[in-house]
């Protein structure tokens, strides 16, 4: 029988879902990883040994040798894929990378509106182009990652018709940023394929992007992600797929985080411990990670809010940076019942215990 594990995140992003992803993929070597929301903003954090990767454009199973697919729901810009590849193949990481047809593709124009409009600035942004992808797709100016692998002159065609959309109208700054990005295409072993390729497959993880807090559908407006955070894509492939045995992993870090703008409850300065690691360090348009203390209403909130998508399935909970903070999570106080409690202490996948 075909089981599915299904990583959510239960905050607004940065829980753990990638050393929780690593830990359930270094239990099942043959799986594939599937990543079923977002794109190229994600920074998921795998360390083994003295290997350390963030897995962004290619899924948390990568460094740990498991192929990714990325679903419909996604989004993939192959400048940025392309240089994740180089650095996982120094790595020794798997680069198989089999990518729906339909997922949407960011182009250079989308990182430039992303970085650059005013109203993206103030709501917040990665700068990596996926809430521009994901609005331009709403257009008639739409790119898939099927275009990607069409005849060279209606792909280019269909550029310059996003780079127009944008109100490019130079030529040469058109060829310009086009030059780069063609080039990766020809560089990057484009596997597109639909979900029967996931059908070879006895074990699927499917790795949640963001968290729930973040979901376009149920965040605080206008500070939220522009994709589904919650399990509903997951649970819609795995009843395509026909798969009924599905385990539920939702994460946490010990304490609260936030890292971008918007509404937070419970921010305060904590002093941490053992963050040597931390990737959400400073840059331009996150600033700074804030943190604060766990909200157990807003947990209780984002467990009973993804139940609603989800189907009769066992549930797990996962605490990271347990090592980070001295104050004990509260388990007690969450209103769902939980199979099991997963504990980490530190950034590898190898130190997960089972804590209740």
């Amino acid at each position: 029988m075909k089981k599915a594990q299904i990583v959510i995140g239960l905050g607004f992003g940065d829980e753990g879902k990638g050393i929780t992803t690593d830990f359930l993929a270094s239990q099942n070597p043959q799986a594939v990883v599937i990543r079923f929301s977002g794109g190229q903003q994600a920074a998921h954090t795998v360390m083994i040994d003295n290997r350390k990767h963030v897995h962004s454009s290619f899924a948390s199973g990568a460094l740990r040798g498991l192929p990714s697919y990325f679903t419909e729901h996604c989004t993939i810009h192959p400048m940025f894929l392309l240089n994740e590849q180089e650095e996982l193949e120094v790595k020794r990481g798997n680069i198989e990378l089999h990518i729906h047809p339909l997922a949407k593709v960011t182009t250079p124009f989308d990182v430039w509106q992303n970085r650059t409009n005013a109203r993206n600035l103030e709501h917040g942004t990665c700068g990596k182009g996926v809430g521009a992808t994901m609005k331009r797709q709403e257009s008639p100016y739409k790119l898939f990652a099927i275009d990607l692998i069409a005849p060279r002159e209606m792909l280019i065609e269909k550029l310059k018709g996003i780079a127009y959309y944008y109100g490019f109208t130079e030529e040469s700054q058109i060829n310009e940023y086009l030059h780069d990005f063609l080039e990766a295409i020809d560089k990057i072993d484009l596997k597109i394929d639909d979900y029967s390729y996931l059908s070879s497959f006895d074990h699927l993880i499917f790795e949640g992007s963001q968290g729930i807090l973040l979901d376009m559908d149920h965040g605080v407006f206008p500070n939220v992600t522009y994709a589904n955070t919650t399990s509903r894509n997951a649970f819609e492939i795995c009843r395509f797929l026909k798969i009924e045995d599905i385990e539920m992993y939702y994460v946490t870090r010990s304490y609260a985080t936030r890292h971008g703008n918007g509404w937070m409850s419970n921010e305060k300065e904590i002093i941490l411990k053992n963050n040597e690691e931390e990737t959400c360090t400073f840059n331009e348009y996150q600033k700074e990670l804030r943190v604060g203390e766990l909200d157990y209403k807003l947990l209780n909130y984002a467990l009973k809010l993804d139940g609603a998508y989800g189907e009769p399935a066992k549930k797990n909970l996962v605490i990271t940076c347990m090592d980070q903070i001295d104050e004990k999570c509260k388990i007690e106080n969450l209103n769902i019942k939980l199979d099991a409690v997963y504990g980490s202490y530190s950034p590898y996948s190898s130190d997960f215990k089972q804590i209740y």
